[in-house]
């Protein structure tokens, strides 16, 4: 169980690290942007869409990689003093009840509105805008299938502690002095 847990942590590790390189690029693109606009006196709603689509791609291609290293939000109610034991419970309730389900939603009714905006070629509304608008509409079915597979990740790795598997319970380390 842990070493498909780690693999598929591992393929959103390396989404996530080779998507991060787009915040570069997004500071590079304004940064631009602004000389072109306030130096220059032009602008490009080619690069200001370029801007929004890099930073679809960031959000929405990071979220799994988000969950792999632990960085997403959480209510800390009593999480953080939890047993690992109960923190792998927690989670799991949380896989099963929620992240996965909703996983399942988004590329359900999503599917038909990526569907359409492929068959039609979907661009921009402006005419010197981004003509390919149907490829940032597919990165919504790769964020919630690349989120399910990191929760699955983590339904693996919470079975495993619950199991008594000693790494996958010291995964879930207890914060109590």
């Amino acid at each position: 169980m842990l070493r498909v847990a780690r693999a598929l942590s591992g393929l959103n590790r390396a989404v996530g690290q080779s998507i991060s390189w787009l915040m570069l690029a997004i500071v590079l693109v304004q940064f631009a942007v602004v000389i072109l606009r306030y130096v220059f006196g032009t602008g490009s709603i080619w690069v200001q869409e370029a801007i929004v689509y890099m930073f679809g791609f960031l959000f929405l291609m990071s979220a799994g990689y988000a969950l792999a290293l632990d960085g997403h939000v959480r209510v800390d109610i009593f999480y953080r003093d939890a047993a690992p034991r109960t923190k792998a419970l927690v989670d799991l309730a949380g896989a099963i009840l929620f992240l996965l389900p909703m996983c399942a939603v988004i590329l359900w009714y999503s599917w038909p509105f990526v569907q359409m905006s492929w068959m039609i070629g979907e661009g921009s509304r402006e005419t010197s805008g981004l003509p390919a608008l149907y490829v940032l509409k597919a990165a919504i079915l790769l964020y919630a299938g690349l989120l399910a597979l990191q929760g699955i990740a983590l339904l693996l790795r919470c079975l495993a502690a619950l199991t008594g598997n000693r790494e996958a319970l010291a995964s879930f380390p207890s914060h109590k002095s």
